[in-house]
């Protein structure tokens, strides 16, 4: 796959955990009327314009493919797709103008509380439970995006490279985690883990390992206050702390500013590298580098962080980017149509590998290893993630930006000053001041 599709699905991942980047000026022309689902789809009619990030999707006809199989069933929609590579910068610009097409990924930068100035209604709280993650859209009793899928976070890893190590079943401790990487340096020569610390946003997902660190589905939203988020036994610093440890003990890359996404895609499957932080939607990509690189695809094995909750391994899985329909659009019911039948029917979340947004729908396949053993999976609330947002901005921290991880990556191979433990106690002032200044 290029590289169009991996920066862009994890941008979409990034802003998933919602960054409130600077709230968008009020759309106007909101009439608040339900964008509704079509009762019969052979009525439906009209042109509808989808905005995505997925520019790799359309270049190779695979948006079109699922537009014709829609047709099949909504005959007379015609729908057109607009693929945009700045996504969040291109929209925000769009979005004051009022023209943001029909269906659209809601983007980080606006408002929780802005959203009905910008978008439809698609039902009540109670009518959208049957989707994961519909709080996270959810404003004064309506909710007004359908997450596009779920993602639970983990280390892709390469079986083949560990079992050569000698291991064979996951670390359950971040010690043995780190015994672990360190058998594979000695025993194989291999780099264990790779930082992307360069390209920089795969720093990010370590945030989306909240919830599943504690088991805790109240994580995220538990950070809304003055809590000392890094503070001892908690879990950003359990996650922080491990990332640390990794490259302190040597066993990332020699110079994390040389590092390469694309690469490093070939280089899990072919066995240089060992292990890497990332959102279950990355185990594609993984297999498919195999694939081209002429190595086994099965060899790509996908582990959950290396903590225990009553003997137990926890999967959170959190929401991708929200599919919305705009408030200025002219065909509702045909957007309507679009979204629920892209989350319910299209097989995409399948084919990509992803939770499906519907709760009822099955795990995807490369999730069986977590399935099997066990793990027990939760949907994150994120009911508070405009306050976190507001907090998080406000301390400059950016737990879904790279620069704070990059600073700890760097303390830890020493080209910062200081330990980790001032480290952690900077970003708690910086947390805790700016919550009493933004409030709850």
């Amino acid at each position: 796959m290029g590289h169009k599709k991996t920066t862009a699905l994890s941008g979409a991942v990034l802003a998933a955990v919602m960054l409130a980047l600077s709230a968008c000026s009020g759309g106007g022309g909101a009439t608040g009327e339900t964008a509704a689902a079509p009762s019969d789809p052979k009525e439906v009619s009209g042109e509808i314009e989808v905005l995505t990030q997925r520019t790799d999707l359309i270049k190779n006809g695979t948006l079109e493919k699922y537009a014709a199989e829609f047709n099949k069933i909504y005959p007379k929609v015609k729908v057109s797709f607009d693929g945009i590579t700045d996504y969040e910068g291109e929209v925000r610009i769009r979005m004051n103008a009022k023209v943001y097409g029909d269906v659209l990924f809601i983007p980080g930068a606006v408002a929780k509380n802005d959203y009905p100035k910008f978008f439809a209604p698609l039902g009540t709280t109670e009518e959208m439970s049957k989707y994961r993650f519909s709080d996270k859209t959810e404003v004064d009793g309506k909710v007004y995006g359908v997450a596009q899928f779920g993602t639970s976070n983990g280390f892709v890893y390469n079986k083949a490279l560990w079992k050569k190590a000698g291991i064979t079943t996951w670390p359950k401790t971040p010690q043995e985690f780190l015994a672990g990487l360190k058998a594979i340096k000695d025993k194989t020569g291999a780099t264990p883990y790779y930082t992307n610390f360069k390209d920089g946003w795969p720093l990010t997902q370590w945030t989306n390992n909240l919830g599943g660190v504690g088991c805790d589905a109240q994580a995220s939203n538990a950070l809304a206050g003055p809590v000392s988020p890094w503070k001892a036994g908690s879990e950003l610093n359990t996650i922080d702390t491990l990332l640390h440890d990794i490259v302190k003990q040597g066993l990332s890359e020699k110079d994390p500013t040389t590092t390469n996404w694309e690469t490093s895609k070939a280089l899990l499957a072919e066995g240089k590298i060992g292990t890497m932080m990332l959102g279950s939607w990355a185990i594609t990509q993984m297999q498919q580098a195999a694939k081209e690189g002429g190595t086994d695809p099965a060899d790509i094995g996908f582990m959950p962080f290396p903590v225990q909750k009553d003997g137990k391994f926890c999967g959170a899985l959190v929401s991708d980017y929200q599919q919305a329909v705009s408030i200025h659009s002219k065909n509702k019911p045909a957007a309507r149509a679009w979204v629920d039948w892209f989350t319910e029917k299209s097989g995409f979340a399948e084919k990509e590998g992803v939770v499906s947004a519907l709760k009822s729908a099955p795990m995807p396949a490369t999730l069986k290893e977590f399935v099997d053993n066990d793990v027990k999976f939760f949907d994150r609330s994120e009911a508070k993630t405009a306050a976190v947002n507001d907090i998080d901005e406000a301390a400059e921290i950016g737990l879904n930006k790279q620069d704070y991880r990059q600073k700890l990556v760097d303390t830890a191979r020493g080209v910062e000053k200081g330990g980790i433990e001032d480290f952690f106690a900077g970003l708690n002032k910086r947390w805790d001041e700016a919550a009493k200044t933004v409030g709850d």
